[in-house]
């Protein structure tokens, strides 16, 4: 299922009412949303901030202690120019805990940035830049920084400094990004899609701030059925892209995993609404091998109709 068709999916106006003895659940054909040109961005962001997160976490340290996450601390991450693929893979570095570099001379781009929580310092220059990131990296902390200063000038420095990110961004200058790959730097591409697993999308039609965390945690549980270190970086991605995509994703969460999961998923997050627990609306979508499927549950007393 590509990006585009899921986006369509999830704003088309028809719908396939289906009654069931355990409550009304609408699935299988399309959700009864109205064109959202607001949620088709932010869930393309989403998406992306997705990829590029499986993308580093494909060489990220495997977790220890009670938690068991992987994790990218201590590691520098030169994200190159603070485009929309940038954000993406800044962001994605904050979940999975590495030091973040990036650059843009565009002030728009760096206001935008600090208002949306992208980058927790902006400064004027690499020297500014390196005295955040060593004192964090020493401490195997999350931080972000942006230089406002064009990747190209940015670059450079770094290669007469000799700072060696440990990871890099396809967004880096190609010059300057292949000295840093022969010097050992990791590339980091975006992750495609697994056929192997599904994708799962859910938000809800009321209160957001209250509700996503409870089915942020009903996924939470149903991971802890399956034990391995993809599991644990699936466990680090939902508990902390809510925190560091903030308002930016609208209010959906997505979720890639096996069969198994998505099914418990679904089948729990019925329950609870059925039951009165969770009492607004909730909407969920899976696609995978080519298919997708949208599910809306409805609490007790709900008289919403297809329409």
């Amino acid at each position: 299922m590509s990006l585009s068709g899921a986006i369509t999916g999830w704003n088309s106006q028809w719908i396939k009412r289906i009654e069931c003895p355990r409550g009304k659940i609408y699935c299988r054909e399309k959700l009864p949303l109205a064109f959202d040109p607001n949620f088709a961005a932010a869930f393309s962001f989403v998406c992306q901030v997705e990829s590029s997160y499986t993308g580093l976490m494909q060489g990220a340290e495997p977790g220890t202690g009670a938690v068991r996450e992987p994790q990218l601390g201590g590691n520098l991450l030169y994200a190159g120019e603070l485009d929309e693929a940038g954000r993406a893979l800044v962001v994605a570095g904050n979940i999975a805990g590495a030091a973040s570099l990036a650059a843009t001379a565009n002030l728009v781009a760096q206001k935008q940035a600090v208002r949306d929580g992208v980058v927790d310092f902006l400064v004027t220059s690499l020297d500014e830049a390196l005295r955040i990131l060593k004192n964090e990296i020493r401490k195997r902390e999350t931080v972000a920084v942006c230089v406002g200063v064009d990747p190209v000038t940015v670059e450079r420095e770094m290669l007469e400094r000799g700072v060696l990110p440990d990871l890099l961004g396809s967004c880096a200058c190609q010059a300057e990004g292949t000295v840093f790959l022969n010097q050992g730097a990791r590339r980091v591409e975006p992750f495609g899609a697994d056929e192997n697993r599904v994708l799962v999308v859910w938000r809800v039609t009321a209160a957001p701030a209250r509700w996503l965390p409870k089915l942020d945690a009903i996924a939470l549980d149903c991971l802890q059925l399956v034990p391995g270190s993809a599991t644990g970086a699936d466990r680090r991605w939902l508990r902390l892209a809510p925190r560091y995509l903030g308002r930016m994703a609208q209010g959906v969460r997505l979720l890639r995993c096996d069969d198994q999961i998505a099914a418990r998923f679904l089948e729990q997050v019925r329950e609870q609404v059925e039951s009165g627990e969770i009492p607004v609306a909730v909407e969920i979508q899976t696609s995978g091998r080519g298919q997708s499927h949208q599910h809306r549950f409805l609490p007790p007393g709900n008289s919403e109709s297809a329409g």
